[in-house]
């Protein structure tokens, strides 16, 4: 019988059947809690299975991304509560020096394609760029996780989404992610799977296929799949699909999403058109856009430039190791002599009280997957890729990367 990417990933994990609606036990590779949440996840377990916490400690971890320092006296007592429990159990944890906890297992080639994995991350489904299946739960979700090793979950429809044609030569995978957020809406996947084909993603890098990925949340997905390179975790050709959908993104040029509405889509030189959109800081980080191809994207804007006056440029790194090489790269010597602000990797923006906070009145552009009022502060942020906004930086003012 015929089966999809995310049917394939279930029915290789001990589920019995793969029907879109049926619920099925699946077996976990990996499950992890991050630092917003992780200490709720032990809580339970202490409650509820304290004499057996933890499945298999080789396959749970905790990562420290979202509050990485700790700058507030709750998420030091919450982290250490995880530090303690993980000692004790023979858990990995990845502290607040690695970074964002989806890239660090990434970059540590735990996930492949076919791989599932859960966590106390509502963007966990950007696993789904390697062909992988990542979804983010509740703390009580994960610790029946950690104790047991599996959960059930209903097989969700698939949606085949092809995009045709070529973005244009300045437009980027942040570009093309908005675009395709702007026509299906904020519930246009809503509890449904969506597998990404076409010219563009054939030959998307891994960064690339990332920033797509990380914004299915952002839809209403379960997860956006990109197919891959393990023929045993491809749809069959005649898998059957509630619905395919095609996007044309020939030409395309760089977008930027309006405030308060990550579906809120436009081109930036019609958003201009309207009025220019003077801008007071920019954050450049976050899942969606924090890998060291990003960062060159932004160097490459910023580099013997300088920022305008007035501008507040923030850089937040997704990982340590993308850090080491942006500084092994020159990049970290850009970005400050142009006048910008280089902190330590994790979540930044996304996440309250980090590097990236905004206050009432302030205009920002932000490469991260979310804008709603309140996320990242009193202000308003657009959402942009990181060439807009390092070009805009200088401009002191949104415009696209080669104006």
């Amino acid at each position: 019988m015929p089966h999809t990417i995310i049917e394939k990933i279930f029915l290789a994990h001990g589920a019995e059947s793969a029907a879109p609606g049926d619920t099925v036990w699946l077996d976990l590779d990996y499950r992890t809690a991050r630092d917003f949440g992780g200490a709720s996840v032990v809580k339970h377990l202490l409650e509820h299975a304290p004499e057996q916490p933890v499945a298999d400690p080789a396959r749970t971890l905790f990562t420290f991304d979202c509050n990485a320092p700790a700058n507030t006296a709750g998420y030091a007592d919450n982290q250490h509560v995880c530090r303690l429990f993980a000692r004790q159990h023979g858990i990995k944890v990845h502290d607040v020096d690695a970074g964002i906890g989806s890239h660090v297992l990434i970059e540590s080639g735990l996930i492949r394609p076919g791989t599932t994995a859960v966590g106390t991350d509502s963007h966990y489904n950007i696993l789904g760029a390697l062909g992988a299946f990542g979804q983010g739960m509740g703390d009580l979700d994960i610790a029946y996780a950690f104790a047991r090793g599996r959960t059930w979950f209903e097989v969700p429809p698939s949606v085949r989404i092809t995009l045709t044609g070529m973005p244009a030569a300045n437009a980027s995978a942040k570009d093309v992610t908005l675009n395709l957020v702007g026509r299906l809406g904020a519930a246009g996947l809503l509890g449904r799977v969506g597998e990404v084909c076409g010219e563009w993603i054939d030959q998307a890098d891994l960064a690339s296929r990332i920033t797509l990925a990380s914004m299915g949340t952002e839809i209403g997905a379960i997860s956006l799949i990109v197919p891959g390179d393990d023929p045993a975790f491809q749809a069959d050709a005649d898998a059957d699909y509630e619905s395919e959908i095609e996007i044309d993104i020939d030409g395309l040029r760089p977008c930027a999403s309006r405030p308060g509405h990550p579906e809120d889509v436009a081109p930036v030189h019609e958003i201009v058109a309207a009025g220019s959109v003077p801008i007071d800081s920019v954050f450049i980080g976050s899942c969606t856009n924090g890998r060291i191809e990003d960062l060159r994207a932004a160097a490459a804007q910023l580099r013997g430039r300088r920022v305008e006056g007035g501008v507040m440029l923030r850089v937040v790194p997704a990982t340590r190791q993308v850090w080491m090489q942006a500084l092994e790269e020159g990049l970290i010597e850009v970005f400050m002599a142009a006048g910008g602000l280089v902190s330590n990797s994790g979540c930044g923006g996304c996440a309250a009280g980090q590097i990236g906070m905004t206050g009432a009145g302030e205009v920002q552009l932000s490469t991260s997957n979310r804008n709603f009022r309140g996320k990242q502060g009193a202000g308003e942020t657009y959402l942009v890729s990181p060439a807009v906004a390092a070009a805009s930086a200088v401009a002191g003012e949104l415009t696209e990367p080669d104006r």
